[in-house]
């Protein structure tokens, strides 16, 4: 989903994976980015992001192999990562949503990049949504919101809510586990700053609230200052009827 500003100009970039064309370059990136989220995100991350990242044997020394990823989610929640060369278009990305499949790019950053990227990378893409694609509620819900996000898809107005429900939970989610917070959501778990930033006391914790998000707008271009918190993926899960309700409002 077009969370992001687009570039006027988009790189052109990949639209299938050839693995065999990384570089050492992009397994270095790979690894250095890999090393130091996992060093700040253990203590700080979700134990289901943490339990699905090993579910799906990403390791700091191999950049995921797509068809390999799809192997293990399939037998588990059915899904699967469908490479895309930049940004979906709204329509595009919730289509294959409603269809388990996670729209990624499989091109990775430079190492003078590591800290701030404009568009998403694969680093984004994949290791910061991939491994949750084998928690069922959490897929529930992806699948859930795309399907309702279909049935209005031609009423911007009411994608926007939607993008901000998203915005809110899968890009920027966190968790209450035994009663300290924990992150979930991909545009933390895969940037050091969102990391590092979102626990601190610069920063409101207000609980998962449908109609709340839906009038929180946010901002692509700054560290978060509000982050919504769930008490679980099921409760993502149940709230699709409120979801579904609001927007026929």
């Amino acid at each position: 989903m077009n969370t992001h500003h687009e570039t006027e100009t988009l790189v052109k970039r990949p639209t299938e994976q050839i693995y065999a064309e990384y570089t050492p370059h992009d397994f270095l990136v790979w690894k250095t980015l890999y090393d130091r989220q996992m060093n700040i995100l253990t203590p700080n991350v979700s134990a289901a992001y943490l339990d699905a990242i090993k579910t799906i044997r990403f390791t700091n020394e191999r950049i995921p192999d797509f068809s390999e990823v799809a192997n293990m989610l399939q037998p588990l929640t059915g899904w699967s990562l469908e490479v895309v060369p930049n940004i979906s278009p709204t329509p595009t990305f919730f289509k294959f949503l409603s269809q388990k499949k996670f729209t990624a790019t499989c091109w990775l950053r430079s190492m003078d990049q590591l800290d701030y990227l404009e568009e998403p990378d694969m680093f984004h893409d994949v290791f910061g949504h991939a491994p949750l694609l084998s928690n069922q509620p959490y897929v529930d819900f992806f699948k859930g919101m795309s399907d309702i996000a279909l049935k209005h898809i031609d009423n911007q107005d009411k994608i926007d809510l939607l993008g901000r429900l998203y915005w809110f939970t899968i890009e920027f989610g966190m968790i209450r586990e035994q009663g300290k917070l924990k992150i979930y959501g991909a545009g933390i778990i895969s940037s050091k700053g969102e990391t590092e930033h979102c626990l601190s006391e610069k920063t409101t914790h207000l609980p998962f609230d449908v109609a709340t998000i839906m009038n929180t707008p946010y901002r692509t271009d700054v560290l978060q200052d509000k982050y919504f918190v769930i008490d679980s993926f099921e409760q993502l899960y149940d709230s699709l009827p409120e979801i579904a309700a609001f927007l026929e409002k």
